[in-house]
Formats: C-alpha cells, sequence, structure tokens
C-alpha cells in the first residue's frame, strides 16, 4: 500500500493561539510546532500565516492555518453543518461521558452520545466553527464482518437510486442488541 498514514489534516482557523490553546484545554492535545511565513512554500505566493500543529495521539497531528490577511473564514452554505466533522477516539465511554460533562461545564454545546452501534459519539463546535465528533468504541464481534459482507452492495445499490439501503439499518434501530452478542 502507498500510503502509510494520514501525516497530518489541516484546516484553518480563526485564531491560532486561540485555537491552540482551546484544543489543549478541552481535548488535551497539546501544541507540538508552530510556523509562520509571509509566502507559501509551495507556491510562492505572498500571504502571511500561522501553521500549528496538535498533538492528537497515535502519531496522529491536526493542524490548522491563520490566514489574517483572507477574507474572514465561513463555511460552504450547500453542506449542512453536521456533514463535515473531524472524528476523534477516546479509550472508553466512560471517558467519552466524562469529557461531555467537561465540555458542558465550559459551556459549550455537545449533542450525545449517539449509538451508533459499532461506537457511540458525542458532538459539538470549536471556536473556528469545526465540527468535532469524539467517538468511544462499542463494537460487537460480528459486527464488522456483517458491514464487510454488504457494503458494495449496498454501495451499488444507492449509485443507482439514491435511497438509503437497508442492508445495516440494525446499526441505528437496534436491532444489533439481539443480533451480536
Amino acid at each position: 500500500m502507498l500510503v502509510k498514514k494520514i501525516h497530518h489534516v489541516a484546516y484553518r482557523c480563526k485564531d491560532a493561539l486561540e485555537t491552540a490553546r482551546w484544543y489543549e484545554k478541552h481535548l488535551g492535545m497539546k501544541l507540538v510546532l508552530s510556523i509562520a511565513e509571509d509566502a507559501v512554500p509551495s507556491t510562492k505566493e505572498p500571504d502571511p500565516y500561522m501553521h500549528i500543529f496538535l498533538d492528537a495521539g497515535g502519531g496522529n497531528i491536526l493542524a490548522f492555518f491563520e490566514l489574517p490577511t483572507r477574507t474572514p473564514m465561513g463555511r460552504d452554505p450547500n453542506t449542512p453543518a453536521w456533514t463535515q466533522h473531524l472524528a476523534l477516539e477516546v479509550g472508553s465511554m466512560q471517558e467519552l461521558l466524562d469529557t461531555k460533562a467537561r465540555l458542558e461545564a465550559a459551556g459549550i454545546d455537545v449533542v450525545g452520545p449517539t449509538d451508533h452501534a459499532l461506537f457511540q459519539s458525542i458532538y459539538f463546535f470549536d471556536p473556528s466553527g469545526h465540527r468535532l465528533e469524539l467517538a468511544a468504541n462499542t463494537l460487537r464481534p460480528g459486527m464488522l464482518e456483517a458491514l464487510d459482507q454488504v457494503k458494495w452492495e449496498m454501495l451499488e445499490e444507492w449509485s443507482q437510486t439514491k435511497k438509503a439501503p437497508k442492508h445495516a439499518a440494525w446499526m441505528h434501530d437496534g436491532r444489533y442488541k439481539e443480533m451480536f452478542n
């Protein structure tokens, strides 16, 4: 396989200092690197920026760019807010619930936990408006194998009908509790 891992994922932020402090305070992600330039190294375009890199655990890096000379950042108006998000894994359901309580105590609106059968998630937004998901695995034996058997059939049906195939409806209708012990 050509790709070994994701080196880093980069998003734009409104304020690099605020972003670094927020991620460290609320998610325990330490700032590992800051880079600032007056021109883009790849294109040579004059465009001052601050580029920060945060430790997302397990060798994963989450990065942000602050671009002070550009039009204030926004969202794609044609994409619902729930669609584009970054999902981060936590170690247990208890960690998920404890984090939800801490975030809410800090005044951050949190949705969930939402039961996705394979994992449970909470959702919230960072100071720049990026939607984040924290997920705790709740996988039961046989679930991944069942999904593997229908993945291409589901995708082919979707491609033809643009209607949700029902092959894995058990994930959100609760039947998984009886199907996978």
